[in-house]
């Protein structure tokens, strides 16, 4: 073969290794893609298999969730007609009744319990003269629309050995509040029988109250519900002498305490000073400071003089809370902590400011409280939160409302 030949003999072996090792490496590739593809399509399917036993399990959890949810409310709903029960058989028969003993906050008495033992009394038409209201502080008033028969503790027990027993009564409990019968009341009902001469009384507890609220005070029921079992009505203020007082003609009663609301911290004492100050600059200020520490709720004090009058001379601890109760009444406005007498001043028809620095544990009170105030058609509610002062820079002092116009002035002591 000459060399031309062999020349295109080469050429030709070249292309076709070219064409032989091209269609394999096509082939390799399309196997490749094809194996890539099965893949792909096999994750996917795995994926949505997995999806599909996952979602499968979702009615399961609802159901579960709803049956824990059904649980729950079937509990609150057995304890709450349990409690209607126990009320149901505490007002059955003809004897007399026993409202109380009342020893825990005022303010649980003022905006809770009064009204509760109202409603109780209209919704089974309870004789007034089978009910005894016992409390302290010469709370009577409060009660008068239900029965004419108040008992003070004071006049059964010291203020002192009342408040020994009522901390250890807390202390025991883990509570000030009233979840059952301790030591105290029973003590107390006892006293309570040698009074009427029987033995046969029946006792409408405060723990009746307390633990149909419970789940209201959580959060877990409604306004509704409150309005149910509770009725509110202006209360009318007590008889009392308050000539020795020596009362300007127009003042703006003060009650500041500690409280969670508004714990006892420097910050806080300076600027209650500072609002005490600021009303001074228009019109005299009457504190209700009554140094007996007969509960866990200390008053803030602050120096008397000038247009600061303190009415803790007059203080004592059998009439404390009806000769509060007549200040107040008598006052042109209130301003106090949130909490306590702060619910009763609205009541009567005096415009009130409640104030405190953390709200955390007034949120049921201040959403019962905005409502019932408007709908009783009482005082105006202006909760008052110190707190937001800081972020904006603010401070209550007295030189920012110096140039308002005073009040008059008191008359000389």
């Amino acid at each position: 073969m000459s060399s031309l030949e062999w020349q295109r003999v080469d050429t030709l072996a070249r292309q076709t290794k070219r064409r032989v090792f091209a269609g394999t490496r096509r082939s390799a590739k399309i196997a490749a893609h094809r194996t890539r593809n099965l893949a792909i399509q096999g994750m996917v399917l795995f994926k949505r298999a997995g999806r599909r036993l996952w979602n499968l399990r979702k009615p399961l959890v609802r159901w579960r969730y709803r049956t824990h949810r059904l649980q729950e409310q079937l509990s609150t709903y057995r304890d709450e007609w349990r409690v209607e029960r126990e009320i149901e058989r505490v007002v059955s028969g003809t004897g007399p009744i026993v409202i109380g003993p009342w020893l825990s906050e005022v303010g649980y008495e003022v905006l809770y319990w009064v009204p509760f033992v109202r409603w109780v009394k209209a919704a089974f038409r309870l004789d007034p003269e089978r009910l005894w209201v016992v409390s302290r502080g010469g709370a009577g008033s409060w009660y008068a629309d239900i029965t004419p028969h108040y008992v003070e503790i004071f006049d059964e027990i010291s203020p002192q050995e009342f408040a020994a027993r009522n901390i250890d009564r807390s202390e025991g409990e883990g509570t000030n509040k009233q979840f059952g019968m301790s030591e105290l009341d029973r003590m107390l009902m006892q006293r309570m029988e040698a009074r009427l001469g029987t033995a046969d009384i029946s006792v409408l507890h405060p723990s009746l109250m307390y633990r149909l609220f419970k789940q209201f005070w959580s959060g877990h029921r409604p306004l509704n519900f409150l309005d149910s079992h509770t009725r509110y009505v202006k209360i009318a203020p007590p008889s009392v002498d308050l000539d020795a007082l020596a009362l300007p003609k127009e003042y703006v009663a003060v009650k500041l305490y500690a409280a969670r609301s508004l714990p006892d911290t420097p910050a806080n004492r300076a600027m209650l000073r500072a609002l005490i100050e600021s009303i001074a600059e228009r019109w005299p200020v009457v504190l209700l400071d009554t140094g007996l520490n007969l509960d866990d709720h200390a008053d803030y004090t602050f120096q008397s003089g000038g247009r600061i009058v303190s009415a803790k001379p007059h203080l004592d601890p059998r009439r404390n809370l009806a000769m509060q109760t007549q200040i107040i009444a008598g006052a042109r406005a209130f301003v106090g902590t949130c909490g306590s007498l702060a619910w009763l001043a609205p009541m009567m028809g005096v415009d009130t400011t409640a104030v405190f620095t953390d709200a955390r544990f007034l949120h049921s009170h201040l959403h019962a409280a905005r409502r019932l105030y408007h709908v009783l058609g009482g005082g105006r509610f202006s909760p008052l939160d110190l707190s937001a002062l800081d972020p904006l820079g603010l401070s209550l002092a007295s030189r920012q409302v110096a140039t308002l116009p005073a009040g008059p002035a008191p008359p000389p002591s």
